[in-house]
């Protein structure tokens, strides 16, 4: 059974809802007037002063941990690992401690759906290869969980255990970690064979879309090794005080024959930001090449552009009106 110290979980209920959709989903909240928000899945869900109520249901709340379980439908364990996750950037360590005692935590896994239609559908549309979903789906990297249709990417250990499960919301902009993952072993693709390049993407997503350009360009993904960070955060004011990502960090140790970085982050602040920081503090270590998109936000913004697509963010609606 997995254990959140008390401490822990007083600081996630003091989380209200409108701080969280600020940093973890934007693009989801709708400003009304100047201290009234909804969003955009609901209109009648009014956050104002600290406080949530959606009028169709008759529900409400204060926390966005009471808006993650009475709305999204979490569980409490679900809603209180991704609270950790998005307001720490990792699971600290002492969420899964008792006093004196250090245990490995144990990955909680979402459901498995029957068959991974709706992810599928929800990928192709982003423009990711349907042979590489295939793939992904084939070797347990990612399925379909329940009961929200996610999308579920799987990261392993050396020995192929399940270490690592990034969870992204096929409607919406939901984003979340399962509770438990490690982020040492995030969602990549690996060569079979040494191989001495290695590149790097803020998010599961973004590397299939390479993959997906790869192929379509003839370089073979199959060929490279790529390694999603699970996302970046703002480095320290002082460049070279700042951190490798736990993953990157890994990576290298169990693969030095890697002499070549290539970086494929954000078009963002936080993006641009953290290249430079890996530029300074890898330098001794690799050659770092920027490969920032050459077209939009990120690497699936750019995959959108060169296929000539355009999203749709219907996708589970539309399988569920079926």
């Amino acid at each position: 059974m997995a254990y959140i110290h008390p401490d822990k979980l007083l600081e996630l209920r003091s989380i209200d809802l409108l701080s969280y959709l600020k940093r973890s989903a934007p693009t989801n909240l709708v400003r009304i007037s100047r201290d009234v928000y909804c969003t955009r899945e609901h209109d009648s869900l009014k956050i104002s002063n600290g406080k949530w109520y959606w009028w169709s249901k008759g529900i409400g709340g204060v926390s966005a941990l009471d808006y993650l379980i009475k709305v999204k439908g979490y569980s409490f364990l679900e809603a209180a690992n991704m609270l950790l996750n998005e307001s720490t950037g990792e699971v600290k360590a002492n969420a899964d401690k008792k006093e004196g005692e250090s245990r490995e935590k144990e990955l909680l896994l979402p459901k498995k759906n029957g068959n991974s239609d709706i992810v599928r559908a929800y990928l192709l549309e982003r423009g990711i290869d349907e042979d590489i979903i295939n793939a992904c789906i084939n070797d347990a990297s990612l399925y379909e969980s329940l009961p929200h249709h996610s999308a579920v990417f799987i990261g392993k250990d050396e020995n192929g255990n399940a270490k690592y499960a990034n969870i992204r919301g096929t409607y919406g902009d939901f984003k979340g970690e399962a509770y438990g993952s490690d982020k040492r072993y995030s969602f990549r693709l690996m060569t079979e064979y040494p191989c001495s390049s290695l590149h790097i993407f803020e998010s599961a997503i973004d590397l299939l879309s390479y993959a997906t350009y790869m192929k379509h360009t003839g370089e073979g993904y199959k060929g490279e090794n790529l390694l999603s960070l699970a996302g970046v955060h703002q480095p320290k004011k002082e460049i070279e005080k700042s951190k490798v990502p736990i993953a990157l960090s890994l990576f290298l140790e169990k693969h030095p024959e890697v002499t070549t970085i290539y970086l494929h982050l954000d078009n963002d602040k936080t993006g641009r930001v953290c290249t430079k920081a890996l530029q300074n503090i890898l330098k001794e270590r690799a050659k770092i090449v920027d490969m920032k998109p050459p077209v939009g936000k990120d690497v699936n913004d750019f995959l959108m552009f060169y296929l000539g697509k355009r999203r749709n963010f219907d996708i589970k609606r539309s399988f569920m009106e079926r």
